[in-house]
């Protein structure tokens, strides 16, 4: 028997967005490509809502 929900679920729409940050694995943290935090950048936090990291847990912010 099929679940329910399965009936009408459909799978997640992956949008392609670019980042303007990458991660730097010496500092452990995405900066920009001047060299600045991108968790400082407040025009990138208001744009993309959170600077999530790519590296470990998706679920963890750059402090």
């Amino acid at each position: 028997m099929r679940p329910f929900a399965l009936n009408y679920a459909r799978p997640a729409q992956q949008l392609e967005v670019g980042v303007p940050y990458a991660y730097d694995s010496r500092l452990q943290l995405n900066v920009l490509p001047d060299g600045r935090l991108a968790a400082h950048d407040y025009a990138v936090l208001r744009e993309l809502g959170a600077t999530t990291s790519t590296a470990g847990s998706k679920t963890h912010f750059d402090d």
